[in-house]
């Protein structure tokens, strides 16, 4: 090699610190004739304490088959579960609990409760200690989950959603991902960092795998799972969510999730709204946060955990006389939202609610997700705020106002902006033409809830140490 360029790249590895040295070396070794080097640019620099190897590149492959398999069985278990309970073939699950009697509507519940409370009761007094709480292994020490109980708290989960319970469906196959990553780490003998990246890679890749949404999965793994969007995190992110997606095909949709959702144009009124409603979503979003995190650390424990579910499922069911809508993880309810579907009256009633039910469930002792639950609850809150607007300033429909209140939920609450922008793109395959307004709540919303309060729907889980 050149002296000149040799020189140059001794003078340059002795002005940077070692984390501007490329790791591994490229393939080309000299440099552009400015002598500057490729790590100028700060995202592109070594990979860190996790290496990239070829042993973790074939992890991140097979954590992404094993999440888009996963992500297919829970689904499976979902959906039978929907087609016993409330003879559900297709279509609109809300549509479905709408036309059974009350009768069965409320006896799906109990039974829900019964089976949930005394399975979670059973698996937590058979595996005791062991972790399924991916957010708290992956910022945490590092621990290793548990495969056994992590599959049993899934599966019942899935069940429970599947007959009517107000959490999330999206929990499991995260869970399972991650379970899966677990396992295939301590195969490889990772070390320590590579093993959270994969967890990390993993448990965004269930999400994606489920609701269709690779690029939205990749961003959660990098700026929620790992807090950082350098290459080194999402090279191998995106691959995983990609190839959890594409495996999940053979069972679930290539379809968006929310079928038929219009190309909303901009507007002014649109615009103006976002910028007035994005402060107000974040307000009560804070609320709404800590009402997950108060139920989370009062939940019901020892031998009443296995009625408390009962109780809780029951409450929901009567209540679900009124408004079935609130069965489920309430997709429904979101996609009624964001095709204009609703009266301001009802849409005020499901956006108030909806956080309450699903928090009874929660602090029942039911494990379970909160994707859909919060983006829902924006769906329908920004939806009816839509309405109120329209009637001093027309412009926009019902419909424009769901799609943009539902990012700005999601990206507070999960305090992760660019994943629930791109999310809610995959979700509805709409939202580019209303973009801007998107951004702006988003970004208002999200700022809010990090001067308020900082917690997310996921910190504010967190078990105590």
């Amino acid at each position: 090699m050149d002296s000149r360029v040799s020189r140059v790249d001794e003078e340059s590895a002795a002005t940077y610190p070692a984390g501007r040295v490329r790791v591994p070396m490229p393939l080309i070794r000299f440099r552009m004739p400015s002598g500057r080097g490729a790590t100028e640019q700060p995202n592109a620099t070594g990979d860190g304490n996790a290496a990239l190897t070829p042993v973790f590149w074939l992890m991140v492959a097979l954590t992404g088959v094993a999440a888009g398999l996963f992500g297919d069985l829970m689904m499976l278990i979902l959906f039978t579960m929907q087609r016993v309970a409330f003879d559900w073939h297709g279509g609109s699950m809300e549509a479905a609990v709408a036309r059974e009697p009350d009768v069965r509507r409320i006896a799906a519940l109990l039974a829900a409760g019964l089976f949930g409370g005394l399975a979670w009761y059973l698996l937590r007094r058979l595996t005791p200690g062991e972790k399924t709480e991916i957010d708290d292994v992956v910022w945490g020490e590092g621990q290793q989950l548990s495969f056994r109980r992590s599959l049993g708290t899934s599966v019942i989960s899935e069940v429970v959603v599947g007959m009517g319970a107000s959490i999330g469906r999206e929990n499991a196959p995260k869970l399972m991902g991650g379970a899966a990553a677990s396992v295939l780490a301590s195969w490889a003998r990772l070390s320590p960092s590579q093993r959270k990246l994969l967890l990390a890679c993993g448990g965004g890749a269930g999400l994606a795998a489920v609701y269709n949404v690779p690029l939205g999965g990749a961003l959660f793994t990098a700026e929620i799972m790992m807090g950082t969007i350098t290459l080194p995190v999402a090279l191998p992110a995106l691959a995983c969510s990609g190839i959890a997606t594409a495996t999940a095909w053979l069972y679930l949709p290539r379809h968006v999730t929310y079928l038929g959702v219009p190309a909303y144009q901009f507007s002014a009124p649109l615009l103006v709204w976002a910028l007035v409603a994005g402060p107000l979503i974040g307000l009560l979003g804070c609320g709404y946060i800590r009402l997950i995190g108060w139920v989370t650390h009062h939940t019901v424990t020892g031998k009443a955990a296995m009625l408390a579910p009962v109780v809780a499922f029951g409450i929901l069911g009567l209540i679900g006389f009124a408004y079935p809508q609130l069965f489920g993880n309430g997709k429904g309810m979101a996609a009624g939202a964001f095709l204009g579907s609703g009266s301001l009256g009802l849409l005020l009633v499901l956006a108030a609610l909806k956080p309450l039910v699903t928090a009874l469930c929660l602090g029942s002792g039911a494990s379970g997700g909160l994707f859909t639950p919060t983006l829902s609850t924006g769906a329908v809150l920004g939806a009816a705020a839509g309405i109120a607007w329209s009637l001093m300033w027309p412009g926009s429909p019902p419909g424009a106002y769901a799609v943009v209140g539902a990012a700005a939920m999601l990206g507070a609450a999960m305090q992760a902006p660019l994943a629930g922008l791109a999310l809610m793109i995959e979700l509805t395959g709409s939202g580019v033409a209303i973009l801007i307004p998107m951004v702006a709540a988003t970004v208002t919303a999200t700022a809010v809830v990090r001067y308020i309060d900082g917690y997310s729907i996921y910190t504010a889980r967190l078990r105590a140490r």
